[in-house]
């Protein structure tokens, strides 16, 4: 049940999302966006987010909507571009048992990643929220599952922390836009430039 208190908040969170990302200029809703989401998130480091999203094309041309679905490209890349890195790591022969174990655990996760991500989009395209952020918060679970198969063993050091963490704040991301069209102040399809 809710107490009076986290319904306060979460109407302030709203509208502070709301006011900050609603009256942006194209100079700063990129900025905006990722401050309230690195404040309100500790796992997404604001100069992440802004070099993150700056990186994209047309990025600084874009709507929230817009950046809705940036995001969720930036995520696919990520993905793509891990389980290729994962790939080609399993090509060592000399890898231990175990990492050799855990690489292949996090192909098939990451394998999998990239179907749900791609359902993500289509549901983000179809303004089917509820079932995109389901779908994306599926993708933050690759990055922890992956990280947590290297650490069930003491001394094994995983050589995918980078990529993970980079996945799981990609998706955090993802999952705050999601919720700041949601709350409707994504609805414009103008461009903010």
């Amino acid at each position: 049940m809710l107490s009076n208190n986290n319904i306060s908040s979460f109407f302030f969170f709203s509208t502070l999302i709301f006011t900050l990302l609603h009256f942006s200029t194209p100079q700063t809703l990129i900025q905006d966006s990722c401050k309230t989401c690195s404040d309100e998130d500790p796992n997404v480091p604001y100069g992440f987010c802004t070099t993150s999203l700056f990186a994209a094309p047309a990025s600084r041309c874009a709507s929230l909507k817009g950046l809705g679905m940036i995001s969720i490209r930036l995520t696919r890349y990520n993905l793509t571009d891990t389980r290729c890195h994962i790939k080609q790591l399993l090509m060592n022969k000399k890898l231990d048992k175990y990492v050799r174990s855990c690489l292949e655990t996090c192909f098939e996760l990451y394998d999998d990643a990239l179907s749900t991500i791609k359902l993500a989009m289509k549901s983000y395209s179809n303004k089917k929220y509820y079932d995109a952020n389901i779908q994306v918060s599926a993708v933050m679970d690759t990055a922890t599952t992956c990280e947590d198969a290297f650490n069930e063993r003491k001394g094994v050091v995983s050589p995918l922390t980078a990529r993970n963490n980079a996945t799981f704040q990609l998706s955090a991301i993802v999952l705050y836009v999601l919720h700041a069209v949601q709350i409707g102040s994504g609805n414009s399809t103008t461009k903010l430039c």
